[in-house]
């Protein structure tokens, strides 16, 4: 039995370090031996680079709020007509990759776009000097596309802490006479600060560790000089250097969002579902309420998808070629590969943890955790690092004994990709299956002990059986988020080998969205699957 304990002991922590061992390559590149190219980079754009991904992080931080809470507080504390509807159509967006919302509304903006057509004739202007339009191939128009496709994160957590609010102290605003204006500013909205403020880091990250959108806006990131250093320069040690740049600053917007809720503790109930303290709309009011969730709606979410519809008809039999089929089932094999690799290493550590329940045994647990808050460029960094050592190793141990060079069997493979994708999203199914073993009582485990039942028998008896639900809507979180994976898999890819996400984006920066339609659509639709099941498991009766 001993002998057994010391293996999930073993697969625990060797499995944990493994998943960990990118984010340490990073930092011990980085501080490593200096670089020219980074030293040259440092005296000349890291300065424009680190600025404008603050604004960048800024300006999207901001629009997200302006966007997410007031729909938000409209949902939670206000009666409209086809509330049932617009309460998750509002999430629909998080479906939409934001490269391809920037490519559809660069074509909707653009000087040559339908737009600004319309305006000319309109109006009767002939060039561009006739009249001023604000550019959509800017930071500012970066920050309102990433904005528009970010906010429901903001949206989902302050809807929540909204319905969480004690109906009693509503009620002691309205006695006050209060306003719904005074009781949202004066209540409400300090009670869901540190809900919206985690909405606001997951927003920042994400912004920061956005490719697609900044590289086809030509706004030069943190994130784009990590890709152009590494293809552009051939110079792994300096991308290394940006990358732990990078963590620090998301290690620290983590740090921030947790001290902020430090001394946060809840004394409050939800609605009592007898009670329905939401403010009835009427006139003018309800009319600019649905206007602006249904206009968020239609502008990050419906009005793209049928842009990428009409696209994807009248382009079909250009769209659906061999390449496509193939890049279509490349995906599924690399997602479906991290999917199941993924729910085995949340297994193991899991049920490591389960075993011993000493404070030590949790650390595996949030180690093998950590990747999901790296951004996949520069997670692409941390896995090529060890990788590549350890194609030289193989490469060197294989001369020595004069059996050829086997060539770059790790880093020049699918394994890299599918590597990658563990790393980043195995905190997704870490989590599913915690949550599913925290419900399986541990007098459960006792009796199976008593019974003589190893630990093998005991996991696959006993609990597989009871998490099997949790264990698939693991896999399919993990699935769905690789085949939507775009930066790791753009620097990471073997050669001749794409993704759809990497087929879109070179379809789109090559300007012809038409051709990437129906790829696109397939990736939107693969990801409404988890908004689907995140929202039923937030609704609430009122």
């Amino acid at each position: 039995m001993k002998e057994k304990f010391i293996f999930w002991r073993t697969s625990g922590w060797g499995f944990s370090l493994l998943l960990v061992l990118p984010i340490l390559a990073i930092f011990h590149t980085a501080i490593g031996q200096t670089d020219s190219v980074f030293a040259h980079l440092m005296q000349t754009v890291m300065a424009t680079y680190t600025l404008n991904t603050v604004w960048l992080v800024l300006g999207t931080m901001v629009l997200a709020l302006l966007f997410g809470v007031p729909a938000a507080w409209i949902m939670a504390m206000c009666r409209v007509p086809g509330e049932r509807v617009l309460q998750w159509a509002l999430v629909l967006p998080l479906a939409m990759p934001g490269y391809i919302i920037g490519y559809i509304y660069t074509d909707w903006f653009d000087y040559a776009g339908p737009i600004q057509i319309f305006l000319r004739d309109l109006f009767g202007w002939h060039s561009v000097h006739d009249y001023w339009f604000p550019s959509i191939r800017s930071l500012g128009g970066a920050c309102v596309v990433l904005a528009l496709v970010l906010y429901p994160y903001v949206y989902l957590l302050a809807r929540a802490a909204f319905m969480e609010q004690s109906a009693s102290l509503l009620q002691s605003a309205r006695l006050l006479r209060c306003t719904p204006w005074d009781s949202f500013r004066r209540i409400s909205l300090p009670l869901a600060r540190p809900s919206i403020a985690v909405g606001l880091s997951l927003v920042a990250m994400e912004t920061l560790g956005d490719f697609g959108t900044v590289s086809y806006f030509a706004v030069n990131t943190l994130t784009t000089a990590v890709y152009d250093t590494w293809l552009g320069y051939s110079n792994l040690n300096a991308a290394a250097k940006i990358s732990a740049i990078m963590l620090l600053v998301i290690f620290v917007l983590i740090s921030a969002e947790r001290f902020s809720r430090r001394k946060q503790k809840l004394f409050q109930r939800e609605f009592d579902h007898g009670d329905d303290m939401r403010y009835p709309l009427s006139g003018i009011k309800k009319g600019l309420a649905l206007v602006w969730c249904w206009g968020l709606v239609a502008a990050a979410f419906l009005l793209p998808v049928l842009q990428l519809a009409y696209y994807a008809w009248h382009y079909f039999a250009q769209s659906w070629t061999p390449e496509f089929q193939q890049y279509g089932l490349n995906s599924l094999q690399v997602s479906l590969l991290a999917a199941v690799i993924a729910v085995a290493v949340a297994l193991i550590v899991n049920f490591y943890r389960r075993l011993d329940s000493r404070h030590v045994t949790a650390i595996p647990l949030r180690m093998a955790s950590l990747g999901y808050a790296v951004p996949g460029t520069v997670l692409a960094i941390g896995v090529m690092i060890p990788l590549t050592q350890a194609d030289h190793w193989i490469n060197d141990f294989t001369l020595h004994y004069g059996l050829g060079r086997p060539g770059l069997i790790l880093s020049g493979t699918m394994f890299a990709l599918v590597f990658a994708f563990v790393v980043r999203f195995a905190a997704v199914a870490i989590g599913s299956v915690e949550s599913s073993l925290a419900k399986i009582p541990p007098s459960l485990d006792m009796a199976s002990k008593t019974m003589g039942f190893a630990d093998f028998q005991m996991l696959r008896r006993i609990h597989l059986p009871l998490i099997r639900r949790g264990c698939l809507i693991a896999g399919l979180l993990v699935f769905i988020e690789s085949m939507k994976e775009l930066n790791a898999a753009l620097l990471l890819r073997p050669f001749n080998f794409e993704t759809l996400a990497t087929y879109v984006f070179n379809f789109a920066s090559d300007e012809q969205l038409e051709l990437a339609a129906l790829p696109a659509i397939l990736l939107v639709i693969v990801g409404l699957i988890p908004l689907i099941m995140v929202n039923r498991s937030l609704e609430q009766p009122h």
